[in-house]
């Protein structure tokens, strides 16, 4: 099968188009005839060289993709599941290990990774909703704020952010967003109640709209812990990288506020979950954005594109 990996860590020129054995599904898993893989900013980490050390004993390739969409076309003995070959299928990937992630033709994956995917929604569309689904969903899962709740999304017009405005309007929060100029009848389009310009200053814009602090704040822009200000006194301030990970930052909490962070892999294997993002798909509360789609042998371009930054939407690899 063709698979996009790297035998190196570092920029995106290491990335190339490799040939390796077609996996096929044991007892308990499920085969994918993977037809798309978004690119996530995890992607990014794990070609440079971030999670070096925990791949040190793995030879390569390492192929990094955390979400895919495809076909069902082969389902190992004894597999429970409600999937049958010929079903169109979303995934999330753990890329840790040889030929471990999403960028391939095929992928085996335990039946509990895998979920239908939504109804009218190609392949290509469908790839762009699990990682960024789920991280949004276990936030507000965290969160658990009642509704009517002022929620502040930061970092609201891209992927991620997009989702949570989407998410937290469906629950019934109020929504205070971020947005450049040209950015912000997209972000009004997710539903957000107010806007704010982004940039330097933006935790006292939403001051200056709530004197008191908002109840919640995600910092999915990575803008620092002076964000938090923002919070109201035993408010929330949402995290979604540790402090050792490019762009991540120790926080160092004075106990006027909760500071929690997302940790995505804690919906792995949730088949209930990637069930719940279809659901809210086939709703119209989430909806799938695509920003560019590239061949295998562009992926390097495409984490080009996304090291770029401004992209709306997310970037998907097409097999």
């Amino acid at each position: 099968m063709r698979a996009v990996g790297l035998y190196e860590f570092g920029g995106p020129d290491v990335l190339r188009v490799v040939d390796l054995p077609d996996p096929h599904a044991g007892p308990g898993e499920i085969r994918v005839r993977v037809h798309a893989a978004a690119v996530n900013p995890a992607d990014t980490l794990l070609r440079s060289g971030v999670h070096a050390r925990m791949l040190a004993a793995v030879p390569g390739p390492y192929v990094p993709g955390m979400d895919i969409a495809g076909v069902v076309d082969e389902i190992g003995p004894g597999t429970e599941t409600d999937l049958r070959i010929g079903d169109s299928a979303m995934a999330v990937v753990m890329p840790m290990g040889t030929a471990a992630g999403g960028y391939a033709e095929y992928k085996v994956l335990p039946a509990s990774w895998v979920a239908r995917a939504p109804k009218g929604c190609d392949h290509t569309s469908t790839a762009t909703l699990p990682m960024n689904g789920l991280t949004a969903l276990r936030t507000l899962d965290l969160l658990a704020l009642p509704a009517g709740s002022v929620f502040g999304v930061v970092g609201a017009a891209g992927g991620l952010g997009g989702h949570l405005v989407q998410l937290a309007k469906h629950q019934g929060l109020t929504v205070i967003a971020d947005a450049a100029p040209a950015d912000e009848e997209l972000v009004r389009s997710f539903g957000a109640d107010e806007i704010v310009a982004r940039g330097t200053g933006v935790a006292e814009r939403i001051r200056a709209r709530y004197p008191d602090g908002v109840d919640a704040v995600a910092d999915v822009a990575l803008c620092g812990p002076g964000l938090s200000t923002a919070v109201r006194d035993g408010g929330t301030f949402v995290l979604f990288r540790g402090a050792d990970e490019p762009g991540g930052y120790a926080y160092g909490n004075s106990g006027r506020i909760s500071v929690v962070t997302t940790f995505v892999p804690d919906y792995f294997g949730r088949t209930d979950k990637l069930d719940q993002i279809r659901e809210l798909a086939e709703a119209g509360v989430l909806a799938p954005r695509v920003a560019e789609t590239f061949t295998p042998a562009g992926a390097g371009d495409a984490h080009r594109r996304l090291a770029g930054g401004g992209v709306r939407g997310r970037l998907v690899i097409a097999f």
